[in-house]
């Protein structure tokens, strides 16, 4: 499956918070990154997602990822087959379970995510049109062995590498990976902090760290070398090289999630990060 899984999303792509403009994913189609995931718990109707669809013609969209608890199972593969009969190929599905802190339902996360893969598959969502977010080894496995693969958010490279041996030789691995470009590690540090802080305190996300050996100093304190190691900072080029890392380790593709400055147009911070990582442009 790797071959056909990497030609669809390329090297590198863009994660971003809620569904982007049409105009913004038509731009990052001609930069030449290969997938644009729509991140955020998008609607199950994927109406969203459609919207992007509609507006180009070769970029591979992603959800990553809709909310199990938010949709019925059946629902979504009705808004996968809608979208799959208008733009056959280009759309792949990215489920998980969130987080137990905004889910008053939360309750046996494994078997919940288990059952709803079962539903989607039941239903006609194709297993190499599927991932899931999967951090912990028994959703890792889920993902290679129901699914095309695993889309792990909030990790370091050094979850990509243990990951790839959880999931074996041919799923797909595709980490998000954030970056802020900026040559000084003090002023991209400040922008990174603000989100690492948020997200470190999920516990799924913090009981990942910990697994991977982060102390709860590290944690409490949201650390320079936490923040370094979750989020990619520099020059463009030091970005790309800080990305390139996660395929080293065995992922297939990476989503690069911008973070920005008040003020910095992410279309020129796109553009060069295009540039640096030898993306072709159309």
């Amino acid at each position: 499956m790797v071959p056909e899984v990497r030609a669809r999303f390329g090297r590198f792509g863009v994660w971003h918070m809620g569904a982007p403009s049409p105009e913004l994913a038509q731009v990052l189609e001609r930069l030449g990154y290969g997938a644009l995931w729509v991140g955020g718990s998008p609607a199950g109707d994927l109406r969203a997602v459609e919207d992007l669809l509609d507006a180009t013609t070769t970029l591979t969209l992603a959800t990553g990822i809709v909310n199990v608890w938010d949709t019925d199972a059946g629902e979504v593969a009705r808004s996968f087959d809608r979208i799959e009969s208008r733009h056959p190929g280009r759309f792949v599905l990215g489920v998980g379970i969130g987080h137990r802190e905004a889910n008053r339902e939360y309750r046996s996360p494994f078997e919940t995510l288990s059952s709803y893969v079962d539903s989607l598959r039941a239903s006609g969502v194709p297993a190499d049109r599927l991932v899931l977010a999967a951090l912990g080894s028994r959703a890792l496995r889920l993902a290679a062995e129901r699914s095309a693969g695993a889309h792990p958010y909030f990790v370091p490279i050094e979850h990509t590498r243990g990951a790839r041996d959880v999931v074996g030789p041919t799923a797909l691995l595709a980490p998000e990976h954030k970056v802020v470009v900026d040559p000084d590690p003090e002023r991209a540090r400040a922008v990174a902090r603000r989100l690492v802080t948020g997200y470190s305190r999920l516990a799924n996300y913090r009981n990942n760290l910990r697994r991977l050996g982060w102390s709860e100093e590290d944690l409490a304190a949201v650390s320079d070398e936490l923040v370094d190691a979750l989020v990619a900072h520099g020059s463009p080029d030091d970005v790309a090289r800080r990305l390139a890392g996660h395929l080293d380790a065995g992922a297939d593709h990476v989503a690069l999630h911008l973070l920005t400055h008040e003020g910095e147009d992410p279309l020129d911070t796109y553009t060069l990060l295009a540039g640096a990582l030898g993306l072709s442009r159309g």
